[in-house]
């Protein structure tokens, strides 16, 4: 399996020779992003981001663009909120599926039964070992409330 990276250098090289403009614009921007994550990792003493942590990158460049589409819409800037819209779905081509919210319920509960979380306070061995297993899978941020709920918080 070809890892994201080299993903990333032939999709931006397909899409170059096909006139792709906004497809080459949202994987350079992808590019960028990696290449911080790297250089702020070779900082902390660490080597180049590991696919986990792609994950997480990617993610997170699509939740800034959902709050930009969201702020666009609010003020009437169709034409700004397409093309965020237009980046978050070349962004998304590079995630795994995500897991329907059944499917999250269903790993919450085998990740509290494998962690012998009690209460809310062992929250945070259940979501590591989510992150462990379900990288770039599910939305984390919707899941710490299903796990919350999960631990009778």
């Amino acid at each position: 399996m070809t890892s994201l990276r080299e993903r990333f250098m032939g999709d931006l090289k397909v899409a170059m020779k096909a006139g792709e403009k906004g497809k080459v614009s949202a994987i350079r921007l992808v590019q960028a992003a990696l290449k911080d994550k790297d250089i702020e990792a070779r900082g902390a003493g660490k080597g180049e981001a590991t696919a986990e942590e792609i994950l997480a990158l990617l993610q997170k460049m699509i939740k800034q663009r959902q709050e930009s589409i969201a702020i666009y819409d609010a003020n009437g800037r169709p034409e700004l909120a397409a093309g965020e819209r237009a980046e978050v779905d070349v962004i998304s081509a590079y995630l795994p599926k995500q897991m329907s919210e059944d499917e999250v319920k269903a790993v919450i509960a085998a990740a509290v039964t494998e962690s012998g979380a009690a209460s809310v306070k062992d929250m945070g061995k259940v979501i590591a070992i989510l992150r462990a297993n379900y990288a770039g899978q599910m939305d984390f941020a919707k899941a710490s409330g299903l796990v919350k709920a999960a631990l009778g918080g």
